[in-house]
């Protein structure tokens, strides 16, 4: 099974693995706890996602033999922290991260909803996404306002080692961070021991409850979000690398893996596309059709990840919360530029794509129904009013 493993693999198998968990947990836990998760709920989530995202990778990556790297939704992670708590707390929001799981599996079943999601038009998908982006984006720069001898040096660590070599830019911030927390915070008496007895990871079990507002808020957005800006990327990497690639059973299985991780309080997990990458570029492994074992390896790592989440998350609630908001935030730079970019790049969906990127951005709510949705309506909006005045 594994013949042909080569260092090529476990290096880029163990960057994959780090750089995917490193560069983004802080998001998951700043989504899930902005939708009223409890901090032992916010470490069962990570926890569960991911070791969901690396069996999934490990099952999907070992049956077609093809360098499938799956990820947590960061962008939906993202949209949480926009979204905010809904009426009835975390228990409704896990509500719509079933009737998202269960969309996610239906788009793998079921033509008609990949067709649907293939309809939406990219400009107003990457609009809304960098509205969503947009305010975690300035936590970086509120850390500095808020303390400039903790937050300069998170920034300046992803500046400095981003400029030499972009992928580790993250890391090196997350490293900055856990310095700043040792030497620049005041850490309670216990803190050791509550760090000791997070070792062992624990589940929280969440009921789900379901309402229009968890539909609307966090259901249809997450659900989008996911699709448009993780899934579908995903596969066209993996086609621009010339792999055939199984669009429904993909999505139906990471959809059965995103469902499995809702009673713990896991949000979504997905293809990756980014690191998908990295697993299936010449770095991975100078044969192509042992390049599958990268993404194997990194699942692996995953997982390892995963049972050590709870103290991450034990040693991330001792600092002050903008401070990790400010990880999360540089972790997010690159998806709102590049998300940004697409958006605007056309100048015909120009106007509809600001209409939706503004509308999200601002944060607003009506009727219950947060910002992520009505931009996404408005700009579609504009769109055809747009198109029908062109044909008259």
């Amino acid at each position: 099974m594994f013949t042909g493993l080569s260092l090529n693999n476990w290096s880029m198998g163990f960057l994959v693995a780090f750089a995917g968990f490193a560069s983004s947990f802080a998001v998951v836990l700043q989504g899930l706890k902005a939708v009223g998760a409890s901090d032992a709920q916010a470490a069962s989530g990570l926890v569960v996602l991911a070791i969901a995202m690396g069996s999934c990778a490990v099952l999907l990556s070992l049956q077609s033999k093809i360098p499938v790297s799956i990820a947590w939704s960061t962008p939906g992670a993202a949209l949480l922290v926009s979204t905010g708590a809904i009426e009835g707390g975390f228990s409704a929001a896990v509500g719509g991260f079933v009737i998202c799981a269960i969309a996610i599996i239906l788009a793998g079943l079921l033509r008609p909803i990949a067709r649907a999601i293939d309809l939406i038009p990219m400009p107003l998908a990457n609009a809304m996404l960098a509205g969503v982006l947009l305010g975690l984006c300035f936590a970086p720069f509120k850390a500095i306002a808020f303390d400039p001898l903790l937050g300069l040096p998170i920034f300046l660590s992803w500046v400095i080692v981003g400029a030499w070599r972009k992928l580790l830019a993250v890391p090196a911030a997350l490293i900055a961070f856990v310095l700043v927390l040792v030497f620049g915070v005041d850490v309670p008496p216990n803190a050791f021991a509550t760090l000791q007895s997070s070792l062992v990871p624990r589940l929280e079990l969440v009921m789900p409850e379901f309402s229009l507002a968890a539909i609307t808020n966090i259901a249809l957005p997450l659900f989008i979000v996911t699709m448009a800006s993780q899934n579908i990327p995903g596969i066209a990497v993996l086609r621009s690398n010339d792999y055939p690639v199984h669009t429904g059973k993909w999505f139906t299985v990471t959809g059965i893996f995103s469902l499995g991780c809702t009673p713990f309080g896991g949000h979504a997990v997905n293809l990756a596309a980014i690191t998908a990458a990295m697993c299936a570029g010449e770095e991975s492994h100078p044969d192509r059709d042992k390049r599958y074992l990268t993404a194997v390896i990194a699942g692996f790592g995953y997982i390892v990840f995963g049972l050590a989440a709870g103290a991450v998350t034990a040693l991330v609630s001792l600092a002050p919360g903008i401070l990790i908001e400010a990880v999360a935030g540089l972790a997010l730079i690159g998806a709102f530029s590049a998300s940004a970019k697409a958006a605007f790049e056309d100048a015909d969906s120009r106007e509809a794509a600001a209409t939706t990127f503004l509308l999200t951005a601002s944060g607003m709510s009506l009727a219950g129904i947060s910002g992520a949705f009505w931009g996404l309506v408005a700009g579609w909006l504009v769109l055809i009013l747009k198109d029908a005045v062109k044909s008259e």
